[in-house]
């Protein structure tokens, strides 16, 4: 079954191109012109991916985001022709999956959603490693069913948070460097910044934390990350 994509832009020139690029890939597509629209869209056609811009009337980009995310953890690609930092790491900040700058190569932002898919649809699992529930302290990841839980509270992560926190959980003794983790989450010859990677450790940390989990992550200065005790006695 192809999977379903919602792109949300009010230049029917950009939505032109992310249609073809990603109809030609395989993917079936509808289309939304505002946040309002898009609003309705995602309500009515549950779609598997959202390609969201992030400057449009109707509610912007970012107040679409919070606004699914108070329901859904539907993978989110952000667009925006800005490139200002603040833009990108307060898009991924709110739930966003990716973020990829205007003007654009169509083939890139394929590779990036496949890259998304794939994480959701496989949870990783190319390997029957990867597919066996992961345990630290009173953390449990579900790679199968894509299921994370503290204790018995569950976690509500997305595609690639669950994946970062996949990959420390693999090796919890070992710092992981930046460059570690965006090519294990990413999978691809993509390059994100650090901060990228800072943003979503924060969103992971601040959501184990609501759990009562104070010491998921540990900060490594000058090397990265490792996994903390996450409760273990």
């Amino acid at each position: 079954m192809s999977p379903r994509i919602l792109i949300v832009d009010d230049d029917p020139h950009i939505r032109e191109v992310v249609r073809v690029a990603l109809s030609k890939a395989g993917m079936a597509v509808t289309e939304a012109a505002d946040g309002r629209a898009a609003l309705a869209k995602f309500a009515d056609d549950r779609p598997d991916l959202i390609v969201l811009d992030v400057g449009m009337p109707e509610f912007d980009g970012l107040e679409v985001c919070r606004r699914i995310r108070r329901t859904s953890q539907v993978p989110i690609l952000f667009l925006s022709a800005r490139d200002e930092e603040i833009d990108r790491i307060l898009g991924l900040e709110i739930g966003g999956d990716d973020y990829v700058t205007k003007p654009f190569s169509p083939r890139e932002l394929v590779a990036r959603v496949n890259v998304i898919l794939r994480r959701v649809t496989s949870g990783g699992a190319d390997r029957a490693t990867e597919a066996e529930e992961l345990a630290h302290g009173r953390l449990r990841l579900d790679p199968q069913q894509h299921a994370a839980r503290f204790g018995d509270t569950p976690l509500t992560l997305t595609a690639l948070e669950f994946s970062i926190l996949r990959t420390l959980m693999t090796r919890p003794a070992v710092v992981f460097s930046r460059e570690q983790i965006m090519s294990a989450a990413y999978q691809l010859n993509i390059q994100v910044s650090d901060r990228t990677i800072d943003s979503h450790i924060r969103n992971i940390r601040a959501k184990l934390a609501a759990a009562r989990c104070e010491d998921a992550i540990e900060t490594v200065h000058g090397v990265g990350f490792r996994l903390g005790r996450c409760g273990a006695p």
